[in-house]
């Protein structure tokens, strides 16, 4: 078998999977992709080596689930930003070994008196992912309720980059953003070439197109990002000081990631009917 199930740091359970492809790492707790290296290649993910790995913490990096709002309690309720299935405990609902030579694991929650608690709808969540040339990752939302819901998302991913300066954002071109960065205001604006960082960027851009890509001229590859489900995109880096205060960032890992995040954020609501699903699926490949 290629698809292990191991005990991770912090003693969070996680699955292993190694294929001819490539090789993956997943953790359970969170339903969340750490690690994704295809053969030959350096990983396609980020995570900080200051990471927490336990229950109630989010682990910073990989691709971070982000259900079932994005950013902020919609209802300003003090609930915590980005919902609560970062932080919770999933459980593996399938694997298998396909016939391509890839690896796919099927990961899940179901909604509880403690989540109907927090967000009173009955749900199935579930994160396919499937490991091969390319790493391919679906949210699946199933309502299993009586009445229709709407949720706002993300995977709300760390792309690895050898140096954020010599980096750049592709597919953004022309588009228009809400700037949420440190006195920007959510001021819109439009996007003029490809996506630069050299300051904070916290943007959520509009309209996307399918197809986006980071040039990461350090390590002289480029990481094609294909989505659907999702008319917004978030391109995030906290940058120098923001870096400094996160306690589970060291202070100069802003120069190695990107987050470029397949989102439904701002206006981008999907309203789920009773008994219906919706998926939000994207595909990375090197």
């Amino acid at each position: 078998m290629t698809i292990t199930q191991i005990e991770g740091k912090g003693g969070l359970p996680m699955i292993n999977v190694s294929n001819e492809h490539a090789e993956a790492l997943i953790s359970v707790y969170a339903g969340q992709v750490l690690s994704f290296t295809p053969k030959g290649a350096a990983d396609v993910l980020f995570v900080s080596d200051k990471a927490y790995y336990a229950a109630g913490k989010a682990i910073k990096g990989g691709v971070p689930i982000c259900w079932p709002w994005f950013g902020a309690d919609p209802e300003g309720k003090g609930r915590p930003a980005h919902g609560f299935m970062r932080n919770r405990m999933w459980e593996v609902w399938g694997s298998s070994e396909n016939a391509d030579g890839s690896s796919s694991v099927t990961l899940g929650v179901e909604s509880s008196p403690e989540t109907l608690a927090i967000w009173p709808h009955a749900f199935k969540l579930a994160m396919e992912i499937t490991v091969g040339k390319t790493l391919q990752l679906a949210l699946v939302t199933h309502n299993t309720g009586d009445a229709a819901f709407s949720i706002t998302q993300a995977m709300h991913t760390y792309f690895s980059v050898g140096d954020i300066a010599q980096t750049r954002v592709t597919g953004l071109e022309g588009t228009q953003y809400i700037d949420k960065a440190a006195g920007a205001g959510g001021a819109i604006k439009q996007q003029d070439g490809a996506v630069g960082i050299a300051a904070e960027v916290d943007r959520v851009y509009l309209d996307v197109p399918a197809a986006l890509a980071i040039v990461d001229g350090a390590l002289n590859r480029s990481i094609r990002i294909t989505s659907s489900g999702n008319k917004t995109a978030v391109v995030w880096n906290p940058w120098a000081e923001i870096a400094a205060s996160m306690a589970d960032l060291q202070d100069d890992d802003y120069t190695r990631f990107v987050c470029v995040e397949t989102t439904n954020a701002v206006d981008d609501v999907v309203e789920v009917p009773a008994g219906g699903e919706f998926r939000l699926v994207a595909e990375y490949a090197v």
